[in-house]
């Protein structure tokens, strides 16, 4: 999906528009996943149509359109928003909600950070319960190397747009904050349904994330296959008050 509508843009067309385009495309071709989520069908405007006064997420939450500005960061909110439709509207409608309860300060507030994180650097990732408890743990010698195998059984889907934009410039120490999504959802579309019902601000007040060097996940980066990769304890660090040995 993302190809076509960066080719669009690189021939001129405004980052908002080749997105509308997409998200046409994308309703006829399956309306129950991506449009009609509410009664105010979702479209991507440019970002001068926001007020000033009002802050981003309340303006989408009132309107159903997303400033967009040209530039891979927008550009990959508006591949996650036809992506995860109901999951973005869930963490629009979360942050709305803090912003009318709290108003905007210089400090977020630990639900607000939560729901940042989450959408700007996250990654889901269905596993079994062995690989999660050691990636909770950072027993990367586990993660990596005796669990190694558990990734096969495993699906790991980035979500967060600066992540992903980060990702065009690869290093090794980026790292994914991720969220653990149920194994009954088997579909792009019904991860999507199961986000957006997991997902509340209490929850992600309490940060409840992993941490990941993303290139250390088996075939994502040529280098990982050599076990010498790990051994960087900038980057594999050990949890705090724990000394690598």
């Amino acid at each position: 999906m993302g190809q076509p509508i960066a080719e669009n843009v690189v021939h001129g067309q405004p980052c908002f528009q080749a997105l509308n385009q997409a998200l046409a495309h994308a309703f006829q071709c399956n309306p129950r996943h991506v449009l009609n989520l509410t009664k105010n069908p979702l479209s991507f405007v440019p970002q001068a149509n926001l007020p000033g006064a009002e802050a981003y997420e309340a303006f989408i939450y009132r309107t159903s359109q997303v400033p967009t500005r040209n530039g891979l960061h927008d550009f990959f909110n508006g591949l996650c928003w036809l992506h995860y439709p109901r999951t973005k509207r869930r963490l629009n409608a979360l942050q709305a909600q803090q912003i009318l309860q709290s108003g905007i300060g210089s400090v977020r507030g630990s639900a607000r950070d939560g729901l940042t994180v989450l959408d700007e650097n996250a990654a889901f990732l269905q596993a079994p319960d062995a690989l999660w408890q050691a990636l909770l743990a950072k027993d990367w010698q586990k993660v990596f190397g005796s669990l190694q195998p558990l990734w096969a059984q495993s699906q790991l889907l980035l979500f967060g747009h600066a992540l992903v934009e980060k990702l065009c410039d690869p290093r090794k120490n980026m790292t994914a904050h991720v969220y653990r999504v149920g194994t009954q959802a088997t579909s792009l579309t019904a991860i999507d349904e199961w986000m957006a019902a997991d997902l509340s601000a209490e929850r992600l007040a309490a940060k409840p994330f992993a941490h990941l060097p993303v290139l250390g996940v088996p075939g994502w980066w040529p280098a990982n296959q050599d076990p010498i990769f790990y051994a960087d304890s900038k980057v594999f660090r050990a949890p705090k008050g724990v000394e690598k040995p």
